[in-house]
Formats: structure tokens, C-alpha cells, sequence
């Protein structure tokens, strides 16, 4: 029995897929994982090596990304004084009202969007948190914002596992297109903030 325990754990698509949960995990609550890259990595692994099963992939990722997720909005949701100011700390009580209505209106929307838009996820979570809205709405936007975040870097790494038989190029590719994705992510929320201040100055 021990010797069995002992080759699981030492078996490499146990260890993968502890890295792919623990990876997005982490990454989702500390975002110094590049989590969209686990997910692409160990997809494009399980294409090209079949070591791996891909809708186990996908099953943990969209589980590892929920709970970072959730921790993230408990952290805010609690009342903590650093999630607080960022908040509220430049915004004018209009400001706050206009926010806090907002996520009324379509908070859900809000929060699915901020989990697929690069550096979206925490800025969204954080204000849903300190402005209280509340779980019973948050936790069926946050499933469907994790699912097809996990399915959408699934897809990088199935292209790239489709087209290289050797794990290693097709895991570096995959990584790739993630960093693309994300860079154009970037850069389109940049210029859309670019692009409001500058109507806030014009009027």
C-alpha cells in the first residue's frame, strides 16, 4: 500500500496536475504565477504527450481560479482597511454611489468580464468586496468567469499541442500565445482608459 502511495505521488501526471491547481491556486490569490500560462502549458501537454487528461486540466484550473478567486473577494468582502482605501481612498462619495450602483445594475457581468480581461480579475474583486455585493450574486458570475477563462487558455495550449508533437515547443508556444494574449489585453484596456479620460476632459 505504501509503495503504491508512493508511486502516485512520484507519478509525473499526479505531480502536473498538482502544479496546474497549486499553479492557479496561488497565482489567483498572489498574482505572481502567470496562471493564464499553467493553463495553456498543461493543455498543450495533454495534447501532445496524452500524459495528462485534458478535461481534468480544465476541471482543476477552473477550480484552483475559483477559490482564488473567492479568497481574494473574502478578503475585501471582510472589511479589510487596505481594500477599503483603495476603494475609497481618491473617489468622491458620487463616485462611490455610481459604483456601487453599477454593480447593482450588472455586477455580474462585471465580474466575468474582470476575470478574462488581464489585470482586471483583482482591481473587479477588490471593489465588489469593499462595496459589499454580495455572495449569492458573486458566486455563480465568478464559476462562469473561471470556466471560460480556463477554457479560452485551454484553447492556446490545444493549438499549439495540434500543432507541435514535442511537448517541449508546444508548452513554449503555448506560454507564447498566452503573453500575446495578454499583452493585447493590456493594451486594449489602456487605450479605453485613454480614450475615457479624455472624454472626462472634453466635457
Amino acid at each position: 500500500m505504501t509503495a503504491v502511495q508512493a508511486a502516485g505521488w512520484t507519478d509525473p501526471a499526479a505531480l502536473g496536475y498538482s502544479a496546474v491547481f497549486g499553479g492557479v491556486l496561488i497565482g489567483s490569490i498572489i498574482p505572481i504565477v502567470p496562471t493564464g500560462a499553467v493553463v495553456g502549458a498543461a493543455a498543450a501537454i495533454s495534447v501532445s504527450t496524452g500524459s495528462m487528461s485534458l478535461p481534468l486540466v480544465l476541471l482543476l484550473s477552473v477550480l484552483g481560479a475559483l477559490l482564488g478567486d473567492l479568497v481574494t473577494f473574502a478578503f475585501a468582502h471582510a472589511g479589510s482597511s487596505a481594500a477599503q482605501r483603495w476603494v475609497t481612498g481618491r473617489q468622491s462619495p458620487e463616485r462611490l454611489a455610481a459604483a456601487r450602483a453599477q454593480f447593482q445594475r450588472r455586477g455580474g457581468v462585471l465580474i466575468v468580464i474582470g476575470r478574462l480581461m488581464p489585470a482586471g480579475r483583482i482591481p473587479v474583486l477588490l471593489a465588489a468586496g469593499a462595496l459589499e455585493y454580495p455572495w449569492r450574486r458573486l458566486v455563480p458570475a465568478a464559476v462562469l468567469g473561471c470556466i471560460l477563462w480556463a477554457i479560452a487558455y485551454a484553447v492556446l495550449g490545444v493549438l499549439s499541442g495540434g500543432l507541435f508533437d514535442d511537448p517541449v515547443v508546444a508548452t513554449l508556444l503555448a506560454a507564447l500565445l498566452v503573453l500575446v494574449v495578454a499583452l493585447v489585453g493590456s493594451l486594449v484596456s489602456a487605450w479605453r482608459r485613454r480614450r475615457r479620460a479624455g472624454s472626462g476632459v472634453a466635457r
